[in-house]
């Protein structure tokens, strides 16, 4: 079954076919393109795991590049490589992608390829344990960067034993005793086609990508009975978060990282486009509050900036900054006041205009790839469960008002913050 989804003036016609199996194939045909971006979306990521699991996800996705009853791991990278092409993979909380960039002469290969890899791969033995090593080097590299390490922690302070405030990675105690039948079942169980979204952007043709996707699929493990796809992750019932909390990692570091945070909002509230404004003159570009402040006119910090992250059924708000370990009280007390300086007084007429100028520039600046117009294409299918056309999207910027943005700062900034701090603090530094 397949439908015209959009025909947009900033981009080309976006089609999706949805295959009797229940897995979906999104396209955006892009004539002015000599490239094309493909990938393979599934809809699994750490939240999926039990903790015994922690760390299953990720670990697949470095297996399935291993080898498949038709190609080595040494063919599947150099099959690519060969045409100038690129392959990659990534694990978030709620999904994971494999993708690959080709000239567009090249993509029946990249289909082959990338289809083989994700629904037939062999999970040997040998290769599980070839993998624990690296993953757990990776885990090691992890702990090594106390500026990613603090992002962990604060998820932790926020969210605690549930799935989202864990390590996307799992830890040493996850992952060295996770044997390969229980990867091999995380495997056969979650990669199933109604979980699964192809999107491709480019120079192609949609009818084109269809046939060889099911060329592709044809006898494989994917190649299955008739479905229907998977609802988007609900949203329902809210994930449970802890009270607001302190925690610090105590580290020999030559610089404090601190981020302070409080719950947000999920990933369909209508108020994330006003959240987006809000962010952009808190803390996101070099013109925001928080640089201004902290940065520019008391050089307080080299890297000062707010973010927010939202999930199907949560989101989180937070302010990051590194500085010296003697100035965090400084940075902390300067972060606090103007939150509440926010979330009391709100934002004028001009700062709203600016970060709504901020949110669709930035928006459609970046669409102007194949990689990110196929992502768009995934995540609106995968998360959203509908693609909105860019036009549509600028108009819901356009339609937010600083009344909107000031309602949400109140109710937002005036939570009550977690704490998260790598350096070297003892806990009862932050007691108070």
């Amino acid at each position: 079954m397949t439908r015209t989804l959009s025909d947009d003036p900033l981009g080309g016609t976006v089609r999706r076919t949805v295959l009797p199996s229940g897995l979906r194939v999104l396209t955006e045909a892009i004539p002015a393109m000599r490239s094309v971006s493909f990938g393979v979306w599934v809809a699994v990521g750490s939240r999926d795991e039990t903790g015994p699991q922690a760390g299953a996800a990720h670990f697949l996705e470095h297996l399935l590049f291993k080898g498949t009853h038709k190609r080595t791991a040494l063919d599947i990278s150099a099959q690519i490589e060969a045409v100038g092409g690129e392959t990659n993979a990534f694990t978030t909380k709620e999904y994971t992608c494999y993708y690959a960039r080709v000239l567009d002469q090249d993509l029946p290969l990249a289909i082959d390829v990338m289809c083989d890899l994700v629904a037939d791969s062999l999970i040997e033995a040998a290769d599980v344990e070839t993998e624990r090593g690296v993953i757990l080097e990776e885990i090691a590299m992890h702990d090594d960067e106390p500026g990613d390490e603090v992002h962990d922690l604060f998820a932790r302070a926020v969210y605690g034993d549930h799935p989202l405030g864990r390590l996307i990675s799992g830890t040493e105690e996850t992952v060295t005793p996770m044997t390969r039948r229980q990867i091999q079942g995380f495997y056969r169980k979650r990669y199933v086609p109604p979980q699964i979204v192809i999107a491709a952007a480019g120079n192609l043709d949609h009818a084109t990508v269809v046939k060889l996707v099911r060329q592709a699929l044809k006898g494989s493990p994917l190649d299955t009975d008739p479905a229907s796809p998977a609802p988007y992750r609900p949203n329902t019932p809210a994930v449970r978060t802890k009270p607001a909390t302190t925690l610090v990692e105590s580290k020999e570091t030559e610089q404090a990282h601190v981020i302070l945070g409080c719950p947000g909002i999920d990933r369909l509230d209508e108020r994330r486009f006003a959240l987006g404004v809000l962010n952009n003159v808190l803390g996101g570009g070099m013109s925001s509050r928080l640089f201004q402040e902290i940065r520019e006119q008391r050089g307080l910090a080299y890297s000062v900036y707010s973010y927010a992250s939202q999930y199907a059924d949560s989101g989180l708000f937070a302010v990051y900054a590194g500085c010296a370990p003697g100035k965090v009280d400084e940075v902390l007390e300067l972060t606090r006041a103007e939150l509440a300086r926010v979330a009391a007084d709100g934002l004028t007429e001009a700062e709203v205009a600016r970060g709504k100028g901020m949110s669709k520039g930035s928006f459609v600046l970046g669409l102007e790839d194949t990689g990110s117009r196929m992502s768009r294409l995934a995540k609106g299918e995968l998360l959203y469960g509908d693609l909105v056309p860019v036009d549509q999207l600028l108009a819901r910027v356009d339609a937010v008002t600083v009344a909107d943005v000031n309602t949400l700062a109140a109710d937002l900034l005036a939570r009550p913050m977690s704490l998260a701090v790598v350096g070297p603090f003892g806990a009862d530094d932050f007691a108070r």
